[in-house]
């Protein structure tokens, strides 16, 4: 399919269902494997690719021997522990042949509501990427009380294509996509290959279908679509238990597809825009030239900061006659953004006594 051919950035989530065998508690690693080749083909056409894969619960309560459906919280916590080394290797293990590197991100939902953190974030994903990494990224139920949790992998995988700007998100499931009923009730439900707007009616179809395998079902999976569209993804929802589920969508497999309105980047570039600066910064000539250019504006350029701001808050953007010409999200705060303006990349560690990232503020978090 085009949508997925064409994508750039690509993440795919992976239910434990699909991983895990209900039955033995085993992991499918023929499945899993076929789903390493699919990555690999993905890569090979020069698409960044993403895994948010549940499943550690399910492999460590094997290991653990917890056989009861509701699991306490602190055994849920000890299960994935113990089920979370099994299932990196597994992907490891799968990936390996390909000579795919691997590289395991646990996350919770404070990693997303705190600045910092999602900053944090967002730039350890970019480097992973950048090194050709396949991360695989799952919520940290090691740690995670219920006031911090996602709850489940839909809504984590939409945030985190959100916050690595990819254009595709695939939730691989056990249903073949978006029906206006639940198939397995209604014989008259019918499939929609495409969904361009998350009406009422839209979600007034969702109920609660699902079949019982996963904790999301069709809602949750309404509000990743909300949330990734809005960003600029587009988002597929796909049968995930065949082998090779990836290459069955390129080669036409029935999925639904939720369209989005604008690309990753615009949507970005209209958030930052939005926001309310809380602080300025003045630069000279050159780096006035610099960003005109499309690059990223480095300490050497700033001759003025002013305003009060922390690390990635937003603040304006001035020429050297005070003239706007956007704002972006700055990786330093006022104190040390004063301390080090001026002055080369190589001496902020220097400066500040730490090291810190050689950017003010990068090229992906401002809009001109």
């Amino acid at each position: 399919m085009a949508t997925l051919t064409g994508a750039r950035r690509i993440v795919v989530k992976i239910g434990s269902a699909l991983l895990v065998d209900r039955k033995t508690g085993d992991l499918r690693g023929d499945w899993l494997h076929s789903l390493a080749a699919d990555v690999a083909v993905l890569k090979g056409q020069g698409a960044d690719v993403i895994l948010v894969s549940s499943g550690s619960i399910a492999l460590g309560r094997e290991v653990l021997s917890l056989t009861q459906s509701d699991l306490p919280l602190e055994q849920s916590q000890a299960a994935a522990a113990v089920g979370q080394i099994r299932l990196a290797r597994a992907y490891e293990q799968a990936l390996a042949p390909h000579d795919i590197t691997t590289g395991q991100v646990l996350v919770t939902l404070e990693d997303s509501t705190n600045r910092r953190r999602y900053l944090n974030t967002r730039a350890t994903m970019e480097t992973l990427l950048g090194f050709g990494v396949v991360p695989i990224v799952n919520e940290n139920d090691t740690i995670a009380t219920d006031e911090i949790r996602y709850g489940d992998n839909d809504r984590l995988a939409a945030q985190i294509a959100v916050t690595t700007g990819a254009d595709l998100l695939i939730l691989l499931s056990d249903v073949d996509g978006f029906y206006t009923a639940n198939p397995g009730d209604d014989p008259t439900a019918r499939h929609l290959a495409q969904i361009d707007e998350i009406t009422p009616e839209i979600e007034a179809m969702a109920g609660d279908a699902g079949s019982g395998l996963s904790k999301g079902g069709m809602k949750t999976k309404l509000m990743a679509a909300r949330m990734a569209t809005a960003a600029g993804c587009a988002m597929m929802i796909a049968q995930g238990f065949p082998m090779n589920p990836l290459a069955a969508l390129q080669n036409g497999a029935p999925n639904t597809t939720f369209r989005a309105q604008i690309d990753p980047r615009t949507a970005r570039k209209r958030w930052i825009a939005s926001m309310k600066p809380k602080g300025a910064l003045t630069l000279d000539a050159g780096a006035t030239a610099a960003l005109s250019r499309g690059k990223s504006l480095l300490p050497a350029g700033v001759t003025k900061v002013s305003g009060t701001f922390g690390r990635g808050e937003p603040v304006e953007i001035l020429d050297p006659s005070g003239r706007a010409l956007g704002q972006g999200l700055t990786r330093y705060t006022a104190p040390e953004a004063t301390a080090i303006k001026g002055q080369k990349s190589t001496e902020i560690e220097t400066i500040l006594g730490y090291p810190g990232r050689s950017t003010l503020i990068h090229r992906d978090d401002m809009a001109l």
